[in-house]
């Protein structure tokens, strides 16, 4: 779908978001759902959103978000939260009946009145009965894809072929149904129009940004001492959500291997998520490595900003479900990044396209540690992947660009006709 050449971004529609994940989340898909919804509304837009009660990655509901519904108003813009199920294990078959009960809920409820609707899949499901109301209303309706749900079913669960095939058809059947689709990579765009079969003029690429706020200068000794990193130790951290997805035990393996040979490597796991009990179990007797709670917005990027390296770990197989949401932070701090991902993923494209950093094979420990070790003995490599991350977050992953593209996009679903 090719966006009308509008200079400045339209501002007299009402627009309805819904996501299943909403802030105070801090990682994942809700920082970009908040950061979306409060910036069209800074645009003059009329935002309503319909968000799921706050469980991510804990798998748990947050304290003090109880009762069936809470309205709330947040920098500005209006938030409804509905009640849903929370799986306590998110594999697949609870995963679904969460979406349900919030697309249950979606459908039950009293939309204020909008000219176009938007929801993020995943939910994929949810998403779908986002669908199904809008039409059923006569309201133009967007998917944002954020993850390719049949993809991630492929590469991550090991489902039957007829599982997979039923919910390739089910994702293709939803995407089909939309106004208009926009995914987040160029890679996403090729399989849903190759693989799902939608309209090649009604799929757009915007680009997930970098969120968060970057200090000009951190006291990077004073951040170190107070995390209990050493000054003289090369500290490889990873943040973000501990699933299966993040095969985080490839990084406890390379602590492993780092221990044992006196490497200075030191290895962080900040996050928290459904794998850290079972990953910290595993990683008992293992000196060299750490694992870190959730830290506050104003704590998380002067942590990533101390570090030496950034780190990405996809579980090998991993090729096209996701665009890890952490990259986009990754950049923006101006430091190193290796990501240990399949060759010909797009998390690999990523790195490859922005310069900021090395690729090693997934499942790989002792690649992973050896390519740490060579970033800390080059700091001429490591400057260079710094800066070049740092400018690929200003240009290519801007904020604002993203956000008027959207509330272009977005006007131009509400004068399409469906």
């Amino acid at each position: 779908m090719s966006l009308p050449n509008i200079v400045t971004p339209p501002q007299d529609f009402a627009a309805l978001l819904t996501s299943l994940n909403y802030a105070p989340e801090q990682t994942g898909i809700a920082p970009y759902a908040t950061k979306l919804a409060e910036g069209l509304h800074l645009q003059g837009i009329d935002i309503q959103v319909l968000a799921g009660y706050p469980h991510y990655p804990q798998w748990e509901a947050h304290s003090g978000y109880t009762g069936m519904t809470m309205e709330q108003h947040v920098n500005g813009v209006s938030i409804r939260r509905l009640r849903h199920r929370i799986p306590s294990v998110p594999k697949f078959l609870p995963r679904i009946h969460m979406e349900l009960s919030y697309g249950l809920r979606i459908l039950l409820t009293k939309w204020h009145a909008s000219d176009v609707a938007l929801t993020i899949s995943p939910a994929l499901f949810a998403s779908g009965m986002t669908v199904l109301k809008a039409r059923s209303t006569g309201t133009p309706v967007g998917i944002w894809v954020q993850d390719l749900y049949s993809r991630g079913l492929e590469e991550t669960t090991g489902s039957s072929l007829l599982v997979s095939r039923a919910v390739k058809f089910i994702e293709g059947k939803i995407l089909r149904s939309a106004t208009g689709v926009t995914v987040i990579h160029e890679r996403f765009r090729q399989y849903v129009v190759d693989e799902l079969g939608v309209s090649a003029d009604k799929v757009h690429v915007i680009r997930n940004w970098s969120h968060i706020e970057v200090p000009e200068k951190i006291d990077r000794e004073s951040v170190r001492e107070s995390l209990g990193w050493k000054v003289d130790e090369i500290i490889a951290l990873h943040a973000g959500n501990m699933g299966v997805k993040q095969d985080l035990g490839n990084i406890i393996e390379a602590a492993r291997v780092a221990f044992s040979s006196g490497s200075k490597v030191r290895f962080v796991l900040l996050g928290d998520g459904n794998q850290r009990p079972a990953l910290e179990a595993s990683a008992e007797g293992v000196g060299n490595l750490s694992f870190l709670a959730p830290l506050s917005d104003a704590n998380f990027v002067p942590a990533l900003q101390a570090a030496d390296v950034l780190l990405v770990n996809e579980l090998p197989g991993v090729k096209e479900m996701s665009v890890p949401s952490k990259l986009t932070s990754y950049f923006a701090t101006g430091q190193p990044i290796i990501a240990a991902t399949e060759p010909d993923s797009a998390t690999a494209d990523e790195i490859r396209a922005s310069g900021s950093g090395l690729h090693v094979q997934s499942g790989k420990p002792s690649e992973l540690l050896a390519a740490i070790e060579e970033l800390a003995s080059n700091p001429d490599l490591a400057t260079k992947c710094s800066v070049s991350g740092t400018i690929y977050a200003q240009t290519i992953l801007s904020e604002k660009r993203a956000i008027d593209e959207f509330a272009i996009w977005l006007s131009s679903l509400k004068n399409s006709v469906n």
